[in-house]
């Protein structure tokens, strides 16, 4: 997409690849052996800044998303990629690009599990959900920057975000404002709904008639990721909830220690 010239990362896949590697190597190998020895990080306030901080920007983008086209005209069904300069078009290749950024700022999630050396958090699930999003939006951006069918998941996204880093936000208060976690329960759920959706909706291009999406491949990889992550999902929801393997001391009320 030559609108993409000389933005920030885009000019090649290795610099996100690069940066998606050391992420990888940090939170599996080298950070664990770093902290093997040390005393837990506490960063309390350091992870309550963070975590509303990642609300407003995903509070940001979903209202961008919506303006640039959720909002403003997509019908839900085969809305392929303006590649204009309209005002509209050039503000949803800015959010998409926006989204694909914020995905780098994302990592520091596993990165404070690690300097917290709460290493059973950093899951197969976990590692690979925060690499491939950064990696394969690179291509979307740089290709096709703004469509219904390419960023109707980027918009659920945003939105289970803003739960989502709520609840991790009022955790890392401390204890005290725990009794308002009630929902923690939900939370699996959410994910859970967002994929189904995901799947559902970009299912659509194999029974439309004649939608001429530029780039076909990208809908398979966003019906294949919906789907992947749709089982993934399951798979934890029936280990944490229904064997109880990873229920913590404090079930009772839907907090997890951990947090």
């Amino acid at each position: 997409d030559p609108r993409l010239e000389g933005w920030p990362l885009m000019s090649s896949p290795f610099p996100t690849t690069f940066i998606i590697g050391t992420y990888i190597y940090f939170v599996t190998s080298l950070g664990p052996k770093l902290m093997e020895n040390k005393k837990p990080f506490e960063l309390r306030q350091i992870m309550a800044f963070y975590n509303f901080s990642v609300v407003a920007l995903s509070l940001y983008m979903t209202y961008e998303f919506l303006m640039s086209g959720w909002a403003t005209g997509y019908s839900f069904r085969c809305d392929i990629v303006d590649y204009s300069r309209s005002p509209t078009a050039l503000r949803m290749v800015r959010t998409c690009w926006l989204y694909y950024f914020s995905k780098f700022i994302e990592l520091l999630d596993t990165i404070f599990f690690v300097l917290r050396k709460k290493n059973n958090q950093v899951t197969f699930l976990h590692v690979f959900h925060h690499s491939i999003m950064p990696w394969t939006w690179w291509f979307g951006v740089k290709f096709a920057a703004g469509s219904g069918l390419g960023t109707f998941h980027a918009l659920l996204n945003c939105i289970v975000h803003v739960v989502m880093y709520t609840y991790y936000g009022i955790c890392s208060l401390g204890p005290a404002y725990h009794k308002y976690l009630w929902w923690k329960k939900y939370m699996t759920t959410i994910q859970l709904v967002q994929f189904i959706m995901i799947t559902g909706h970009i299912g659509q291009i194999y029974i439309m008639d004649d939608c001429p999406y530029q780039y076909p491949i990208f809908m398979f990889i966003i019906w294949l990721y919906g789907s992947l992550f749709l089982i993934l999902f399951l798979h934890f929801w029936y280990h944490a909830y229904t064997k109880g393997q990873r229920l913590p001391k404090m079930a009772r009320n839907g907090i997890s220690k951990d947090q």
